[in-house]
């Protein structure tokens, strides 16, 4: 381990996690463990939640396009919006990044992304671990994991229970991929002969390698202000398995939703992946978000509300289908269209 390295990284990411302090914050970087004040961050009967996630083989991307400075949002937003989902509003992160060598660079750009997602999502980045193995690691090949806790007033707790046949089904547009079917999108990129330095098929403005590390979107302030409506029955982070195995996750047994795939624009990452990638329709809503990186379920009457909510905070709504009840035997989503023309 260069400790000196080591050192020099602390030093230039304290005041990135420093920026992101929000009340409840007790301590810096350097200690053992991080402190956090649940009463002082307003809290009665709060309930914790808590989630774990990384990044995935998109980090394989951000290493042959030479970008880091992105992947850290990605890992925040994979672990909050698993924490929004029921109803939790993140209080805190903490990352691990393992290394073959630490190039102190690299490394201040991936915190620098991770203090922007926490920035985003409204909590604080109080600790983390770096770790510097040789031999495990390729050169210049780096792996992250993360860590946010959250916290939701007992009687808040959304479980999904309360969804029922006539509620809207609400879809949030995603930002493309996400950080989902990296290792289908790298194949197809291999197929294809593609480099990650030229012009992106699907968006020439830009090179391949940044179109696609374009970073997943963080949702957590305005399901946050839906929730306030009163009005929000379950929301479900559409990663991978898509909307057909995500939103069964927070539907009761006897729902289903029925889900319009032409009720919103597909991003073109998507359209690309299908027409010259060759992706089948059903692999695509089974690997990808397809362009909707959060559904909400609201109660039908007050749907309006819970738009206006949402988009008030900077997000764009689609009405993208209904719950219905659930056939017997049947599926919990049934998607139309699922047929080779789909996406376009």
């Amino acid at each position: 381990m260069d400790i000196d390295a080591g050192k020099r990284l602390v030093a230039a990411i304290e005041p990135l996690a420093r920026a992101t302090a929000r009340t409840g914050t007790m301590a810096g970087l350097g200690g053992f463990g991080a402190l956090f004040d649940l009463k002082a961050a307003g809290f009665r009967d709060p309930v914790l939640v808590a989630g774990t996630d990384g990044v995935g083989t998109k980090l394989m991307v951000a290493v042959a396009a030479g970008r880091h400075d992105t992947v850290g949002i990605d890992l925040v937003a994979m672990c909050v919006n698993d924490l929004v989902v029921q109803g939790a509003e993140p209080l805190f992160f903490l990352d691990y990044f393992a290394t073959g060598k630490l190039e102190v660079e690299a490394g201040r750009a991936i915190v620098a992304g991770i203090a922007r997602g926490c920035e985003q999502a409204g909590c604080a980045l109080i600790g983390g671990e770096t770790a510097e193995m040789p031999g495990l690691y390729a050169e210049g090949d780096y792996d992250l994991a993360g860590f946010a806790v959250g916290a939701v007033e007992r009687e808040r707790i959304l479980t999904g229970a309360a969804v029922a046949p006539g509620d809207l089904v609400l879809g949030l547009a995603s930002s493309g991929l996400h950080s989902n079917g990296f290792s289908l999108l790298r194949r197809v990129v291999a197929d294809l002969g593609l480099d990650y330095s030229a012009p992106a098929p699907f968006a020439p403005e830009a090179t391949l390698g940044e179109a696609l590390l374009t970073p997943t979107r963080i949702y957590v302030k305005a399901c946050l202000a839906a929730l306030e409506t009163g009005a929000v029955r379950a929301l479900a982070h559409i990663t991978g398995g898509g909307l057909v195995e995500n939103l069964p996750r927070v539907l009761p047994e006897g729902a289903a939703a029925a889900i319009d795939g032409r009720a919103w624009p597909v991003p073109a990452v998507f359209s690309w992946l299908a027409r010259d990638g060759g992706v089948p329709a059903s692999e695509m809503i089974r690997t990808f978000n397809c362009g909707i990186g959060m559904a909400v379920v609201a109660e039908a009457a007050r749907a309006a509300e819970v738009e206006q909510a949402l988009a008030g905070a900077g997000e764009t709504v689609y009405r993208i289908g209904q719950i219905e009840a659930r056939a017997e035997g049947g599926p919990q989503v049934v998607f139309e269209p699922e047929d080779p023309s789909w996406p376009t």
